[in-house]
């Protein structure tokens, strides 16, 4: 590592626990719930990911910075609050980096902490669940640090899709990134309009819609059923986003009123995933630490694929009933549900992300299903 200047900083964890190390990014103090990733790349898109508002992250990748930043890959204008790395390299090396790491930290405001033991930090959330922390360069004491911590709002109970969803409608209908390895048959037919329920919508996942021969209409998340249906959508999608779902309250009746109506095709992701299960008078629950990474084994009867998760809540499969729901995917790691798809109605919907941005492209089928739906209603 080639930096030029070392600051002391700590995190300190809601039980006590404190790692110390070194600042890079943003100066200060930022408070927010602990997760990791497990992915080896990506790091921008990942940072940027709007699902991950209101934590701070933690890589278990030990290396993050090599590659610099470029303009292209960030999914979204938001961001973590916090970072939390083994190494960090300011040192980039990459034909597209248009940025140095640290500066573009600086320039979003994150606060970052290196040399600490993710190792550790990473045991002892998969031991006691993702908590709280705060990362400072300040000279706060434990308690004063514990106290800020105890003043902040768990996530259990937090609706954050309404602070990072769109204020404005807005059109989506030319690939705005390099998405030029995977293209798509469906790219010289007739569009298919398609209404989008931002929740935090991820840019690659509007991408891999209009790389299907989608043009998409964004609309925010407290869109009226009547708001949705007066567009004419060929199809409705409803996606991914921060937050505990079950406080989604206009979310999810949209959700009701959609799938009661029931004739138009509709595509849920993370989620949106969820949101539909709550639609359909399932549950959630929150995961112990969640499932953040690019190498989740999915399926259902021998059919496997590899795929992209970020979320921290999960649907209660004892709460579906399977006289109108049907559990299409499982995550293989502890068996929670990662699909479903409703009987005789062309709606379903996935835990994990099938853009993949970063990850394994296994599952980019499911949006050449979703356009598969629309061309039978056609």
């Amino acid at each position: 590592m080639n930096h030029p200047f070392k600051k002391n900083a700590k995190l300190v964890l809601s039980n006590g626990i404190t790692f110390t190390g070194y600042s890079f990014g943003a100066m200060g103090s930022t408070v927010g719930e602990i997760v990791f990733n497990t992915g080896m790349s990506g790091y921008q898109e990942v940072i940027t990911d709007p699902s991950y508002f209101g934590q701070i992250l933690t890589f278990t990748y030990p290396e993050i910075g090599n590659t610099g930043i470029n303009f292209e890959d960030s999914e979204s204008d938001q961001s973590v609050k916090g970072l939390i790395v083994r190494n960090y390299s300011n040192n980039n090396s990459n034909w597209r980096s248009k940025l140095k790491f640290n500066e573009w930290l600086i320039e979003k405001n994150i606060i970052g902490l290196y040399g600490v033991d993710t190792r550790a930090l990473v045991k002892i959330l998969r031991s006691y669940g993702s908590m709280n922390g705060l990362i400072t360069t300040e000279k706060n004491d434990l308690d004063s640090c514990l106290q800020i911590i105890s003043n902040t709002p768990n996530m259990k109970g937090l609706n954050l899709a309404k602070e990072v969803s769109t204020k404005e409608i807005y059109i989506s209908k030319e690939i705005t990134t390099t998405d030029f390895v995977r293209e798509s048959i469906h790219n010289n037919i007739n569009k298919f309009k398609v209404v989008a329920i931002d929740f935090g919508i991820k840019k690659s996942i509007l991408n891999r819609l209009v790389s299907h021969g989608c043009e998409i209409l964004v609309l925010p998340s407290n869109t009226s059923f009547e708001d949705v249906l007066s567009h004419d959508p060929d199809g409705i999608f409803f996606s991914n986003g921060p937050g505990d779902p079950s406080t989604v309250l206009e979310g999810i009746n949209l959700a009701k009123l959609l799938i009661n109506y029931g004739k138009i095709p509709m595509f849920g992701i993370c989620l949106g995933h969820q949101i539909f299960g709550l639609a359909l008078g399932g549950k959630t629950y929150k995961l112990p630490f969640g499932h953040r990474g690019l190498n989740h084994p999915c399926g259902k009867n021998n059919n496997i694929e590899i795929t992209s998760q970020n979320h921290g809540f999960a649907i209660d499969p004892n709460s579906l009933s399977n006289k109108i729901v049907e559990i299409t995917h499982y995550n293989l790691n502890d068996k929670t549900v990662a699909g479903l798809k409703l009987i005789n109605k062309p709606i379903f919907s996935v835990q994990y992300h099938p853009e993949a941005s970063p990850g394994p492209h296994d599952s980019d089928y499911l949006f050449e299903k979703f356009v598969s739906l629309m061309l039978e209603r056609c």
